[in-house]
């Protein structure tokens, strides 16, 4: 198979880092290979190369669809409505993605296959969706239902915890579905409720 056809190029291009994507997870980083990819979607390996230029070439194309299908996710979150709901539902839709794409997540925030690292322009690239967290974050403290601190800080802090929480239930460690999704809505509101009061920023260490 030669370069695909216009018409055909998204969803080819899709159904190839989807097969990546599964098989790095399901079988491990020696099973990634241009030949072993193309022969899961029935493609040849030409088509991956028009696609991607090589293997390292695929692995950051991988890493930037899961980032664009959580910004998918994130982009059907009101950001004009009640601020605290809004910055709730980032953190479901961050579940959402993170549930639909288990085979990109770990390649989008770990290090499973040796010596990939997205380059410089792939990092900024993604960085729109903690921007997007972060202006969550700042809705709620002006209008007042958060206490003053820096939006950055406190959307690390939250980023953390949904990364965790996602990383536990795509590994099982949360339980059944009813049992994550309770885990998730405590998680979050417990989070939430602590943010209206001040924030522990820098100084000296607690007794």
């Amino acid at each position: 198979m030669g370069r695909p056809r216009i018409r055909d190029y998204d969803e080819l291009r899709r159904h190839l880092l989807d097969a990546a994507g599964r098989l790095l997870a399901e079988e491990g980083p020696q099973a990634l290979s241009t030949r072993r990819v193309a022969q899961e979607v029935g493609a040849s390996t030409t088509a991956v190369y028009n696609l991607f230029g090589d293997k390292a070439g695929l692995l950051q194309a991988m890493f930037l669809e899961g980032f664009a299908r959580l910004a998918d996710e994130f982009a059907g979150v009101s950001s004009d409505g009640d601020p605290e709901a809004d910055l709730m539902a980032l953190g479901h839709a961050y579940r959402a993605a993170a549930r639909a794409n288990p085979h990109l997540y770990d390649l989008m925030f770990g290090r499973p296959v040796a010596g990939f690292r997205p380059d410089e322009a792939a990092l900024a690239q993604i960085q729109g969706t903690f921007e997007t967290l972060t202006r969550a974050v700042a809705r709620c403290m002006e209008a007042g239902r958060f206490a003053p601190a820096d939006p950055y800080d406190l959307a690390v802090q939250l980023n953390a915890l949904v990364h965790g929480l996602a990383s536990l239930e795509l590994r099982g460690a949360l339980g059944t579905t009813v049992q994550a999704e309770r885990h998730w809505r405590i998680s979050l509101e417990n989070t939430l409720r602590g943010c209206r009061q001040p924030l522990i920023t820098d100084g000296p260490p607690q007794p």
